[in-house]
């Protein structure tokens, strides 16, 4: 038979011509900022504080009227709809940096209109540093389900990865004194529930939905049982591990805001900063990667040019579950300091709508998650300023965001051709 040479832009992922559902999107939103936050929004001042008292350099805050903050963010918000709309209507679709643009004075809109008048103004500093440690968990399962449906698994199970993760990860770490060796396993614990998918999918062609659901189930229910019969009865011997400290970098931790925001944090969130490039380096830059791309996306040809489909198919799930083992114990060691009943929450499910609002790619799904980390944090932030709405309300906000994003920013993107489809051989 004769060879086919596989090229790099044979298997990326298929896209169809843009529509205007991401353009309306971002129009509509734009006039809810224009309309309610700012024509109709509350009258009064808001602070924007950029410095804590642990900073040689202070910074002023930066202080205006809400509405009037508010109508400007509209309105650049809307011409960035309009924009996209004129893209449209030529074949082009959004640039993931202009939504990021978008997203980023949404937040801060809606971060000013909720802090009108609040004593302690908006703390720039606090905000912008915990949306980073939150995101890290959804991060770290955005690059496994990256991992997965690159190679053509689709991984519902990265909700009880986290949670093994995190399970274990507090387990192991109390036992040891050692946080380090609690992270190591909770890495080995999440690859190995990854195994599981793997071989049933790939070996025995079980439908990768409901395992990745059974899974997901099984986790719940072993954690909760463990926790319940044995770890709640002797927590402080078993679940009280403690977190990571935290790691200033000399120099860039002194820079203000970024550094206390970016370099000034646990080496969970340092692992981040070199798993995501290194990850969009390997897929897009390597023959290794180039290679599961092409198993993801024509498992056939693939296989035609000496690809072991299945081989590759199992150590990608396998190492991405590993990746979202990193992301449990991100929750308990990384940030909690111990484990809680089913404390990933649906982050997994999250980190699923993160892969297609970030379309496969690794550097889009780490903005995608620093999105809902904000949206996470404005929960906690609200109990703190007491915006005049309902909490329950601001809870509601990330599920809100995913429904969202996934349905007017996702577009028609496709995932990978082969993803969720079985393959055998000959």
């Amino acid at each position: 038979m004769k060879n086919v040479e596989v090229t790099p832009g044979m298997f990326s992922s298929a896209t169809v011509r843009p529509s205007l559902k991401t353009p309306i999107t971002l129009v509509a939103a734009a006039m809810v900022v224009i309309v309610f936050f700012g024509f109709l929004g509350k009258p009064g001042d808001i602070s924007f504080v950029w410095s804590d008292k642990r900073e040689a350099l202070q910074l002023p805050p930066f202080i205006v009227n809400s509405m009037f903050f508010c109508t400007i963010v509209g309105a650049l918000l809307l011409m960035i709809g309009l924009l996209s709309i004129a893209l449209s209507i030529r074949g082009s679709r959004t640039p993931v940096w202009l939504i990021a643009i978008y997203s980023l004075g949404a937040m801060m809109a809606l971060l000013g209109w909720l802090a009108t008048e609040a004593t302690q103004g908006v703390q720039m500093i606090f905000i912008l540093s915990n949306t980073l440690v939150l995101a890290i968990p959804l991060i770290f399962g955005g690059m496994a389900g990256i991992m997965s449906e690159r190679v053509g698994v689709v991984n519902i199970a990265i909700e009880g990865q986290l949670l093994t993760g995190a399970f274990v990860s507090a387990i192991v770490g109390s036992m040891t004194k050692n946080l380090y060796v609690g992270l190591i396993a909770a890495m080995i614990a999440a690859a190995l529930l990854s195994t599981v998918l793997a071989s049933l999918a790939i070996k025995y062609l079980v439908e990768q939905i409901i395992i990745g659901v059974l899974l997901n189930v099984l986790v719940i229910g072993v954690t909760n049982f463990l926790y319940s019969a044995w770890v709640d009865d002797d927590s402080i011997n078993l679940n009280f591990p403690g977190t990571f400290e935290k790691l200033p970098i000399p120099l860039l931790s002194e820079i203000p805001v970024l550094g206390q925001v970016l370099f000034n944090n646990r080496i969970t969130v340092y692992l981040m900063f070199i798993l995501v490039p290194l990850l969009w380096y390997v897929l897009f830059r390597t023959k290794l990667g180039l290679r599961a791309r092409a198993v993801g996306e024509h498992p056939l040809a693939a296989d035609t040019v000496g690809i072991n489909v299945a081989r590759t198919r199992f150590w990608w799930v396998t190492i991405g579950g590993a990746v979202a083992g990193l992301g449990g114990a991100a929750l308990t060691i990384g940030n909690v300091g111990s484990f809680g009943r089913e404390m990933s929450a649906g982050l997994g499910f999250i980190a699923l709508a993160v892969v297609i609002l970030g379309r496969w790619q690794p550097i889009y799904v780490t903005l995608g998650a620093l999105l809902f980390g904000f949206t996470i944090i404005l929960k906690v932030w609200a109990n703190q300023v007491s915006p005049g709405i309902p909490v329950d309300f601001i809870t509601m906000v990330p599920y809100l965001v995913t429904l969202v994003a996934v349905a007017g920013f996702a577009g028609r993107v496709k995932p990978p051709a082969a993803s969720g489809q079985p393959y055998v051989k000959g």
